[in-house]
């Protein structure tokens, strides 16, 4: 039997994230990029993840604000991407302006100070462009004895170029690499890297495509449905199964061998 998720488990904490995919060498498969979790983090410590964070109130605010095809809802969640992958990384994606690397850099130091986007825009005269991201995913792994459950939005970006520079925080974050998703899948298969079983399944997902134009066609082309993980112990062994219709390749694993973010 497939374990039905209880009612009394917590409301979600909103919370976005992101897949920048960047060229790779001449004949390679594109980049991703992926962060290290520190591991005093209480959610996903010491675990690659892809860049993101919880929603905030201001991205809330500034997502009211804007005037446009976007609910202000979907607005936010995307406006949060755009201002954790700047202080994660010091990438500047999702927006337009006379942007540079030492802009982005100037940007990162103000964002830091103010923690919200809107001064940041203000102070350099850039404005959003979201429609550099690309909607890829929904996870919300519901468990009434987790007392912190984040309900989390994926996106997909591309840098193009592989003439990029990152810096990690060193506060939230350890590391910051780029690899291709199936050799990402083989870092943690070699126990180089350890993955929490959303990041597992969107990584082989990932690697299903050869580009970033294959991936942004297939996420356009597939419906995001919000995937709810459930325990299956109608086998042998339980197995943490996900819906069988939303792009995923591979919809199952061993309960046992799920890390535990």
């Amino acid at each position: 039997m497939v374990k039905t998720v209880s009612n009394t488990a917590p409301a979600g904490i909103p919370a976005a994230t992101v897949i920048i995919f960047r060229n790779g060498g001449e004949g390679q498969l594109p980049e991703i990029l992926m962060t290290v979790r520190s591991r005093n983090m209480a959610f996903a410590g010491g675990m690659a993840v892809f860049p993101g964070g919880r929603v905030d109130p201001a991205d809330f605010a500034l997502g009211k604000a804007l005037s446009g095809a976007i609910e202000p809802d979907e607005a936010a969640h995307q406006i949060a991407v755009v201002r954790e992958t700047l202080e994660e990384t010091g990438l500047a994606i999702g927006l337009a302006g006379d942007i540079d690397a030492n802009k982005a850099r100037a940007a990162r130091d103000l964002l830091m100070q103010t923690q919200a986007l809107a001064p940041v825009l203000d102070e350099f005269n850039w404005s959003l462009d979201l429609a550099q991201l690309t909607p890829f995913a929904r996870w919300f792994p519901q468990n009434e004895k987790i007392p912190r459950v984040f309900d989390t939005r994926f996106y997909l970006a591309d840098l193009g170029t592989g003439a990029v520079d990152i810096e990690v925080d060193q506060t939230e974050n350890s590391r910051l690499f780029w690899i291709d998703a199936q050799g990402a899948l083989d870092m943690a298969e070699a126990g180089d890297i350890k993955l929490i079983f959303p990041t597992r399944r969107n990584l082989e997902r990932l690697a299903l495509f050869s580009s970033y134009e294959e991936t942004k066609a297939h996420a356009e082309a597939t419906p995001v449905k919000t995937i709810i993980p459930q325990i299956d112990k109608s086998g042998d062994k339980p197995m943490l199964r996900i819906v069988e219709d939303a792009g995923y390749p591979i919809t199952s694993e061993l309960l046992e061998s799920v890390a535990r973010g």
